[in-house]
């Protein structure tokens, strides 16, 4: 049952960075918005590449960008097993039968898996903060 168990969690992480794409998706340029030009011309210039992530004004091999792409996609990574965390408790509670030991466990996988998320924001919190204000500066 363990080792089911296991291969079970194990396909569902697969299958949950399969369908839900951990990459970031810029889908708007905002400063294409602040411009006198009319939308042909924005979208020429879009053509053109002269806007969005891949025009030459940014920089998104910066040692700031790669640094920042590694930390979001980890926590996003440790929010997707704090997911899974809550169904295997939730499923172990259910399935507990009465019997307290398992409750027990399952209470505590709950409080462990919580405990964990407040950590994860709150890394994130001060990363964003630190990403914001301190390395923009530079």
């Amino acid at each position: 049952m363990n080792l089911k168990l296991i291969k079970l969690s194990i396909f569902s992480l697969l299958l949950s960075l399969f369908l839900f794409n951990l990459s970031p998706v810029l889908a708007q340029e905002t400063s294409l918005l602040k411009t006198e030009q009319g939308p042909m011309e924005i979208l020429q210039d879009v053509a053109a590449g002269d806007y969005g992530p891949y025009s030459s004004t940014t920089n998104e091999n910066s040692l700031t960008a790669v640094v920042g792409l590694v930390i979001n996609t980890a926590l996003s990574l440790l929010g997707v097993i704090f997911i899974i965390l809550m169904v295997l408790a939730g499923y172990n509670w259910m399935t507990a039968s009465g019997s307290q030991e398992k409750v027990q466990e399952a209470q505590d996988t709950i409080k462990r898996a919580i405990i964990g998320l407040v950590i994860v924001i709150g890394s994130w919190a001060i990363w964003n903060f630190i990403l914001e204000n301190l390395i923009a500066n530079l």
